[in-house]
């Protein structure tokens, strides 16, 4: 599979309810990067079989999944970099720093940009 823009995937949909712009598993909430890491993880990484029976997932949702991180697609990098601005604002990127409420406005603003 050669994933492109104009990709239409069977498994792979948006979620409305969600902050992140990223693609979940149809049906569930389990983001795409979710099941990627698993994958990809350097620590215990798992087969695209073992998380599919691990999370009773079908087999080619998981290797969609797959594909289309390893597409790269825009959402997912704008998902990490309001993560990242998010953390920042709370004071959580700071070694040893007390964490700051961060008022739901401020919030507001960063998810949505």
């Amino acid at each position: 599979m050669n994933p492109t823009a104009a990709t239409v995937w069977k498994f792979l949909v948006p979620n409305p309810k969600s902050c992140y712009k990223q693609l979940f598993i149809k049906g569930t909430r389990i983001r795409a990067r979710v099941l990627y890491g698993m994958f990809m993880s350097s620590e215990e990484p798992m087969t695209p079989a073992e998380i599919a029976a691990d999370l009773d997932l079908p087999l080619d949702a998981v290797n969609e999944a797959i594909a289309y991180c390893q597409s790269e697609p825009s959402e997912i990098a704008e998902d990490f970099e309001r993560e990242e601005r998010l953390m920042e604002a709370s004071g959580m990127n700071e070694a040893r720093a007390k964490f700051k409420i961060v008022p739901p406005e401020e919030v507001s603003r960063i998810l949505k940009s």
